[in-house]
């Protein structure tokens, strides 16, 4: 797709938006007609392409692809390529309908996104471009897979995995390339759930290089803290902590501080019950309790603005008989004295 640039536009406006003066007036002259498309798949397998894959998706795209599946089943989603021009486009992918409660996860960029198994009969995804500047777009199959699969958890970029069978009881097992860390749980289990489906008992690792932000956090209670806090953060940061308990615990995780840029720099938090929560803004959230024994973080900011950041501190060790999880933890976190422990 070509871009037609103009020495008197002072720059590429957020979101494709057209805020003041002559970006106003171009916008108004050069804006293309919306591409609306809406699919509903259904089958046991098949494609996903963006529109005009692998040429290049339009401007202004909105379009959304259904999957659903016969009870009893889930949908995995395995991408074959992926390029979105980073931060503006977006490809969000809803466990469920798209609604935003059922928000799983947003892409954009250029790295190619792990498999995606939906937790029940109907995965949807849903494509976003502004006004300029378009890529490749992406292309990905779907499976209909039983409930008492796991899927493919995933392959990691600088790394291997080891295993490929994906039932109930089967292993795989993970390692990183020569001059990457493993960060994360190096081996998965993949476990039978009350409610007649299985899932993975940890979150797929990643490699980190030796310098990258984040990292894996293990004791009973500790502090995480964007880049540089209470600083600003940096532009394009990309980082991810996994916090990992001993089994049949939970995690409390508390904001002590939180100030991102509204929108564009995003916290994601994986790990507890349903969908992951995306917080961006200004507003300190509410306590997060993890309904298994880890949490994933997961913290992007994009390539203009920043922030203070944020702080928070998370406890482990939250099951006690007889107490409500969320009292337990949460009184953990606060006490000065530590007397749950």
């Amino acid at each position: 797709m070509y871009n037609v640039h103009y020495s008197f536009w002072p720059f590429k406006v957020r979101g494709g938006l057209c805020l003041r003066g002559w970006a106003l007036v171009f916008c108004l002259l050069f804006r293309v007609k919306e591409t609306n498309c809406s699919h509903v798949l259904q089958g046991p397998n098949g494609t996903i392409q963006s529109p005009g894959f692998p040429y290049g998706y339009p401007n202004y795209a909105n379009c959304t692809w259904t999957i659903t599946a016969e009870e009893q089943n889930r949908i995995q989603l395995v991408f074959q390529s992926f390029a979105l021009e980073e931060d503006f486009d977006v490809l969000s992918i809803y466990d469920g309908l798209p609604q935003q409660g059922n928000l799983r996860t947003r892409l954009t960029g250029f790295q190619l996104p792990a498999p995606i198994v939906s937790t029940g009969v109907v995965l949807s995804l849903w494509l976003v471009s502004d006004y300029a500047v378009s890529a490749q777009g992406f292309q990905a199959n779907y499976e209909v897979l039983p409930s008492h699969t796991c899927g493919n958890p995933g392959r990691l970029q600088n790394g291997i995995q080891q295993g490929t069978t994906f039932s109930i009881g089967d292993k795989v097992r993970y390692s990183c390339n020569p001059g990457f860390f493993l960060e994360g749980h190096a081996l998965l289990t993949c476990h039978a759930n009350s409610e007649n489906s299985a899932s993975w008992d940890f979150p797929l690792p990643f490699c980190r290089a030796d310098d990258a932000c984040g990292g894996t956090l293990r004791g009973q209670s500790g502090i995480i803290s964007s880049p540089h806090f209470p600083l600003e953060y940096g532009n394009n940061a990309d980082c991810t902590w996994t916090v990992l308990a001993e089994p049949g615990d939970t995690i409390a995780l508390v904001f002590m501080d939180f100030q991102l840029e509204d929108g564009y720099d995003v916290l994601e938090v994986a790990g507890t019950e349903g969908s992951s929560l995306w917080f961006t803004g200004m507003n300190l959230p509410a306590p997060v309790i993890s309904s298994k024994n880890w949490l994933r973080l997961h913290f992007t900011s994009d390539g203009n603005h920043r922030q203070k950041g944020f702080s928070a501190q998370y406890q482990g060790k939250c099951l006690l008989p007889g107490l409500s999880i969320h009292s337990v933890c949460l009184a953990k976190v606060f006490s000065p004295l530590g007397i749950y422990n």
